[in-house]
């Protein structure tokens, strides 16, 4: 079988969607290796020290500026592809070959606010599955896949939930007793990450028990500022190599989302053996597994005390870790790459 993969999400250099394209494609080919994958783009996407020289993207062609409608339908033709996956919310507007679309969220219909360039996603989506475009649709949860069945009046069987899972480098190990211990946040800096919450309920913590908190992601351009302030570390985007270190030297990692589609940092961490404080979201309740903490996304007061009770029970936080290596221990990159290979089987199949 011969795949095609939309390629726009990794012109952005971090981020979820970058993380599972890269790692969806590494596990499809160590799984699947008499297919063919290829990367494909109107844009040009930056080449990176860690991937195969295979991993190339072929220029868009005389018909760039009309990608969606002509550029790609006549790729897929010309490159006699089997299966289009569009890996971020989009497929081609015209039918050059079966596709699969992703549907990591419904974030951009929820909240307008949550998202400032997502107008043309939000028109362009619905039409597309309206009209069939798609063969089937992947979403990373049970709770997504449910709610886009009742968005879109969708047909159950048309859509698949296939989970996510983490980086084997993600493990525990020892912690640098030169590092003083933190809160940790990993993700984009966005608006329904509800950070401002946090840092208010964080200032708390950090007034009695001084554990300084340590943003790590990018900040979106619509996403929340912070002024500096002591104890407050804002990282930005980090490197992935150096996301395990962060992870083991956590007390523990905080993520109050206020919606996820899967919630890959609570997997991450609870592979890597740090405690979870995270929201009752429901994708990420499904990822976690009763292996977290979970509170309310609104509710100050009991994450200031979940907080405070990593500080004073250890013995708490020792229960945290040994839940979520446990839950992790059920995810793969293997998993998910051979259940995403048997949508592509069947959508090949619908024609």
């Amino acid at each position: 079988m011969r795949v095609g993969l939309d390629a726009t999400p990794l012109t952005v250099p971090t981020g979820g969607v970058t993380r599972y394209l890269v790692e969806l494609r590494r596990a499809l080919e160590a799984a699947f290796p008499e297919d063919g994958y290829q990367f494909l783009s109107d844009q040009p996407v930056p080449r990176r020290p860690d991937w195969p020289a295979s991993w190339t993207t072929p220029p868009p062609g005389p018909w760039a500026s009309k990608w969606w409608l002509l550029g790609l339908p006549l790729t897929l033709r010309r490159q006699r592809l089997d299966v289009f996956h569009g890996t971020d919310f989009s497929v081609p507007y015209l039918r050059a070959c079966p596709s699969v679309l992703s549907l990591h969220d419904l974030s951009p219909w929820r909240e307008a606010g949550w998202h400032c360039g997502a107008d043309r996603v939000r028109r362009r989506t619905p039409w597309l599955l309206r009209l069939g475009r798609a063969s089937l649709v992947l979403t990373l949860s049970e709770a997504v896949r449910r709610e886009a069945i009742e968005r879109f009046s969708l047909r159950p069987e048309r859509v698949a939930a296939v989970p996510l899972a983490a980086d084997a480098r993600f493990r525990p190990q020892p912690r640098d007793p030169a590092v003083a211990p933190y809160f940790l946040y990993v993700g984009t800096l966005e608006p329904r990450k509800n950070l401002p919450f946090l840092v208010e309920a964080w200032r708390e913590v950090w007034r009695r028990h001084r554990v300084p908190l340590v943003l790590a992601g990018r900040r979106r351009e619509d996403g929340p500022a912070f002024a500096a302030e002591e104890g407050l570390e804002l990282r930005g985007a980090v490197a992935e190599a150096d996301l395990p270190a962060l992870y083991a030297n956590a007390l523990a990692v905080v993520y109050p989302t206020l919606y996820e589609g899967f919630g890959l940092p609570v997997l991450e961490a609870m592979q890597s053996g740090a405690p979870v404080l995270t929201s009752r979201d429901p994708a990420v309740t499904e990822v976690a597994g009763g292996a977290a903490w979970q509170g309310e996304a609104s509710d100050a007061r009991a994450w200031v005390e979940a907080m405070a009770a990593c500080v004073t029970e250890p013995e708490r936080l020792a229960e945290w870790r040994a839940a979520g290596l446990r839950r992790a221990a059920g995810f793969s990159w293997e998993r998910t790459a051979r259940e995403t290979h048997a949508v592509y089987e069947e959508a090949v199949r619908r024609g």
